[in-house]
């Protein structure tokens, strides 16, 4: 008698821990690999649209799928945040910037891992990202066409910016500083990019936006010289470019433009530093750097607090850009390129933009 229920027992325990190993609650759920990043256009009932799929190693939920769109200091901006996704470093990029055809619908996108179960893929819309103007979902794996399992974003057609023009800037007061110039050329590239030159003409595709749009553009420099001239020391150099904007009346803000430089030429993306007078100096860096990420598509660096001449001793909210790395050779011929070089003019003045609508400053 005694072995019989020793033995039903036994049994019984072993049924019970099997259920446990089985069961779905104890078992950790694996993460996903996105493995693969297509763009396309394509119509939808007649109605164009830009396609873009990631595909993954295997399904999630939808329900584990969030999507944000807009925002007072980012109107364009899309997010899709996936849960227990992550990027396959090996085959899928940070940043990428959407060729001339899908301008019209999207200008680039990029990835940011939030945590280890949590990855965000943020896309620079044209038009406003609110509803009607997007759709996210999933797709089956599809054996016929070879493709796996899919989140698809569809982007529908949006109004384009064609005459480089921005709103809620009319009547600004704004400091434009091309970084470096004259005897100082900045950093040079491995192809020989000089960064006073093409600070100097992202800073005028800047002046020439800002002006169309209304603004008071004051350039510290609109041509390669010194600022202040080839024997001043490095204080007096950038004092003179701080005295464009504590000397012009009613001078707003004040936006220094730089190529960032490092000895490895793998460091890339794009960033933006502020020196904290007044929670101003960060809200600027925010939006600049939302825009040009928006417009470049690079890796998005953030905005960083340092001791910077020109922020520091700037007596109105200030912001340091650094455009992208002109020591990685990919980067270095992005910055050499005039699209790109627009580009990143019109993601700085559609951040000026939303930095003036946002505060009320």
């Amino acid at each position: 008698m005694r072995k019989g229920c020793f033995r039903l027992l036994l049994a019984f325990a072993v049924l019970l821990s099997f259920a446990f190993a089985v069961s779905p609650v104890c078992m950790a759920r694996g993460t996903a690999k996105i493995i693969s990043f297509d763009t396309s256009r394509q119509a939808d009932g007649g109605v164009p649209l830009f396609r873009i799929e990631l595909g993954l190693n295997k399904p999630i939920e939808e329900n584990d799928i969030s999507v944000e769109g807009g925002g007072v200091l980012r109107p364009k901006r899309l997010k899709i945040v996936m849960k227990d996704v992550k990027r396959d470093s090996d085959d899928v990029e940070e940043g990428y910037s959407f060729d001339k055809n899908a301008k019209s619908f999207a200008r680039g996108a990029s990835f940011l891992a939030k945590d280890s179960k949590e990855l965000q893929l943020t896309v620079a819309m044209t038009a406003l990202a609110e509803e009607g103007n997007y759709r996210v979902y999933t797709m089956p794996k599809d054996k016929k066409n070879k493709k796996p399992f899919r989140i698809v974003i569809d982007i529908y057609d949006g109004e384009t910016n064609a005459k480089g023009k921005v709103d809620g800037v009319g009547g600004r007061t704004i400091v434009i500083d091309p970084g470096h110039g004259g005897t100082d050329t900045g950093a040079r590239g491995y192809r020989g990019s000089l960064e006073k030159d093409i600070t100097l003409k992202v800073s005028k595709n800047v002046e020439k936006i800002l002006k169309a749009s209304g603004a008071i553009v004051v350039m510290t420099r609109d041509d390669d010289r010194d600022v202040y001239g080839p024997s001043a020391t490095d204080a007096q150099e950038l004092q003179a470019r701080v005295d464009y904007g504590d000397f012009t009346p009613g001078t707003d803000i004040f936006v220094s433009i730089h190529c960032n430089a490092f000895y490895t030429p793998e460091s890339n993306g794009t960033g933006t530093y502020y020196y904290y007078k007044t929670e101003l100096d960060e809200q600027l860096a925010q939006a600049i750097q939302d825009g040009m990420v928006d417009r470049g598509g690079r890796r998005d660096r953030g905005i960083h607090e340092a001791r910077f001449y020109v922020c520091r001793n700037s007596s109105m909210p200030a912001a340091l850009c650094e455009l992208a790395f002109i020591t990685n050779p990919d980067e270095e011929l992005l910055l050499s390129d005039e699209d790109f070089q627009f580009e990143m003019a019109m993601g700085i003045c559609e951040g000026i933009s939303n930095f003036f609508k946002a505060t009320g400053y």
